[in-house]
């Protein structure tokens, strides 16, 4: 595997990593990559540039993902990869133009308390198309099952992921809560910092967890559907963040710090619980 590939998963600390490290080489390298993408452009968006560089360097990437569907040399190491590693598996490229458009919905700013409409639209892109493209590449044939299974699980995670991270999301100016959730809660402020230290915040931050739950819950059901071998690394991703969010939910949403942690044997124990089909 690419060592800037390998590089960009394990830095990361993903439940991708542990989740897919069981899979045979080709589709482990495929959603390795696809992870290094994902981290790629989230780090263009983030980064320090000004918003005129940042936004050519996406055009850059639209441009890329041209060459490759055209079956033109990609000029980038991760296009190069994403051509040698993910085309033989037939990934429609509406998936990654998703994947773009909505991690670029922090541009010209971050997003802060989007509508419930924006947020779903959001989270679809950075988390339920990466998930499509993942259970493809893992041998997955059942368009319904992949629509549903993405859908469900995608939001699960990138919900437990935004309730893990939302002092350090506030740290940078982005309040990914919908508002309709705030407004619930008797919160009127959007200002992320201000809304991190409001004493009703616990209130919003359970009403995105019991959507959490119910995405949870649909994502289990619909993984019983998949042949046993795809299963195992989607079961294994799945058990690792439904950890990180009971972790959370027995320590009540009025805590949001420290971020909750699992250590090495504890994911390898939920992996090998996946592996044997528990």
């Amino acid at each position: 595997m690419n060592k800037q590939i390998k590089k960009i998963v394990k830095k990361s600390g993903s439940s991708f990593f542990w989740g897919m490290y069981i899979l045979p080489t080709k589709e482990r390298r495929a959603i390795y990559t696809l992870y290094a993408f994902c981290r790629h452009i989230d780090d263009i968006v983030d980064g320090q540039e000004s918003l005129s560089h940042k936004m050519e360097l996406l055009e850059a990437w639209r441009l890329e993902l041209d060459n490759i569907y055209d079956k033109k040399v990609p000029a980038s190491d991760i296009g190069r990869n994403i051509y040698k590693n993910c085309m033989r598996f037939n990934l429609p490229k509406r998936e990654l133009i998703s994947l773009l458009d909505s991690i670029s919905m922090d541009l010209p700013d971050p997003l802060r308390a989007p509508s419930l409409e924006e947020f779903e639209r959001y989270c679809r892109g950075v988390a339920c198309a990466p998930g499509s493209m993942s259970l493809r590449i893992l041998g997955c044939k059942d368009e319904d099952l992949i629509k549903a299974l993405s859908l469900s699980l995608g939001m699960a995670m990138q919900i437990t992921n935004i309730l893990r991270d939302v002092r350090e999301d506030a740290l940078a100016g982005r309040l990914y809560i919908p508002e309709e959730f705030l407004q619930k809660a008797g919160i009127l402020s959007t200002d992320p910092m201000t809304v991190v230290v409001d004493k009703n915040l616990a209130v919003a931050r359970e009403e995105l967890a019991q959507m959490a739950d119910k995405n949870y819950a649909e994502a289990f059901k619909q993984i019983k559907k998949l042949d046993k071998k795809i299963a195992r690394s989607i079961r294994a991703i799945a058990y690792i963040y439904k950890k990180y969010f009971d972790i959370m939910q027995n320590r009540g949403w009025e805590v949001i710090s420290p971020k909750p942690r699992i250590g090495y044997l504890s994911k390898l124990f939920l992996i090998l619980k996946a592996f044997v089909g528990r």
